[in-house]
C-alpha cells in the first residue's frame, strides 16, 4: 500500500500543503477547527511526516523532555498520556523524567547546555524550584512551565486560573448551606505557588459571602497526597468544633480525607462534604464519588505543546505569556449525595 503523503492529507482534509504542514510543526496560527479537519485526515491516512530528515537538516534532537515532580500522582500520569499523542503528531518523541521535587536535580536540568544535545525543549512542572530559580534558567533551552507558576520575559507558562476555580469550588460548598468550611493543603514557602492560590480563592470566596474564617481550619500539607489528607482530617476532627466541609487542594487529599471521615464513623456528605481538585479518574469510581475541579488536561497538553514547539523554531527571542485553559466544576457524591446520579 503506497504511504500517504503530505498533499494527500491535504486533499483529504480541504486545505493547503501549508496548512497541514503549519499543523504538523505545531505553529498555532491555525483554527481549532481547522486543525482537528487536518489532525483527523491524517489519523484516518495513517501519515507519518519524514521526522529524521527535517530534525537532520535542523540539527536539532526531535525530543522533547516532560518533568513532573511524582509519576505515581495520577494527574501527572493522566497529563502525561495527554501531552505524547499531541507531540508526536507534531513530530516529537517525548521523554520522561521524575524530579521528586528535588531542587538540585532539577537546577540540572534546565542549567546545563550539554542537555540540549539530549533534547529540544523542555515542559516543566518544577516542586523544588522557586521562581526567582526558573528565571535563571538557560536562556538558549526552550521552556514552557505548567502548573500554577507565572510566565517571566523568557518562558511560558500553561494552567488554568487557579484562584476562580478554588473560589468556585468553595462557593460550591457554601452553596449548599455548609458554614464552616476547611481547607486541606496550604503550602506557605516559595515553591508552594499552587498550593498559595488555591488558599487565596478559599478565602476569596469566604469574604464574598460574608462568612467568618477560622484561621485553624486551614491545614497545611507538605503533599498531595492521600496520606496527607487523612493526616490532616484527623487534626480537624479533635477540633471542638469540627468542619462540615472540606475543600481539599487534589483528589488524593480529598481521598485521604474522606477514608478518615469514613473510619470515624461520619458521613460523607450528610456530616460532612468534601471536595477535591484535578478530576483524577480514581475520583469517578470511589466509593463516594468524589467532587472535583476538572482541569482540561487535554487543552493544557495542546497549549503546551505548541508554545513550546513554537519557541524550538523561533530564531529570535520571545516574551513569555501565561495561557490559561479552561476547567469546570464537577459536582458528585462527596458533596451532593445521591442527586449526584
Amino acid at each position: 500500500m503506497k504511504e500517504a503523503t503530505l498533499r494527500d492529507v491535504a486533499d483529504l482534509a480541504g486545505v493547503s500543503p501549508r496548512t497541514v504542514s503549519n499543523v504538523v510543526n505545531g505553529y498555532a496560527k491555525v483554527t481549532d477547527v481547522t486543525r482537528h479537519k487536518v489532525e483527523a485526515a491524517i489519523a484516518q491516512l495513517g501519515y507519518r511526516p519524514n521526522v529524521l530528515a527535517r530534525h537532520l537538516a535542523t540539527g536539532r534532537s526531535g525530543q522533547i523532555v516532560v518533568v513532573v515532580p511524582y509519576l505515581d500522582t495520577p494527574y501527572f500520569s493522566e497529563l502525561l498520556q495527554a501531552i505524547i499523542p499531541v507531540a508526536r503528531r507534531v513530530g516529537y518523541n517525548v521523554l520522561i523524567d521524575q524530579s521528586d521535587g528535588d531542587r538540585e536535580h532539577e537546577g540540572q536540568l534546565i542549567g546545563q547546555a550539554s542537555h540540549r544535545s539530549l533534547f529540544d525543549g523542555i515542559i516543566y512542572s518544577p516542586l523544588g524550584l522557586s521562581q526567582d530559580d526558573l528565571s535563571r534558567r538557560d536562556p538558549a533551552l526552550p521552556m514552557v512551565v505548567i502548573g500554577e507558576r507565572t510566565s517571566t520575559a523568557n518562558f511560558d507558562h500553561v494552567g488554568i486560573d487557579d484562584v476562580a476555580a478554588s473560589t468556585e469550588a468553595v462557593n460550591h460548598l457554601i452553596g449548599l448551606g455548609r458554614r464552616r468550611i476547611a481547607a486541606i493543603g496550604d503550602q506557605p514557602y516559595p515553591t508552594g505557588e499552587a498550593a498559595q492560590r488555591r488558599t487565596k480563592g478559599f478565602r476569596a470566596a469566604h469574604a464574598a459571602a460574608g462568612l467568618p474564617l477560622d484561621e485553624s481550619l486551614i491545614i497545611g500539607t507538605p503533599r498531595f497526597n492521600r496520606l496527607d489528607g487523612a493526616t490532616a482530617m484527623e487534626s480537624l476532627l479533635r477540633l471542638d468544633n469540627p468542619p462540615d466541609a472540606v475543600f481539599c487542594y487534589s483528589d488524593l487529599v480529598a481521598s485521604g480525607a474522606i477514608h478518615t471521615l469514613l473510619h470515624n464513623g461520619l458521613r460523607v456528605p450528610e456530616d460532612v462534604a468534601v471536595i477535591g481538585y484535578d478530576d483524577i479518574e480514581d475520583g469517578r469510581y470511589s466509593r463516594p464519588t468524589i467532587s472535583t475541579i476538572s482541569p482540561d488536561k487535554a487543552e493544557i497538553a495542546r497549549m503546551a505543546v505548541e508554545r513550546l514547539v513554537m519557541r524550538i523554531k523561533s530564531r529570535e527571542p520571545v516574551p513569555g505569556v501565561d495561557l490559561r485553559a479552561g476547567h469546570r466544576l464537577v459536582a458528585r457524591q462527596s458533596t451532593v449525595g445521591d442527586a449526584a446520579g
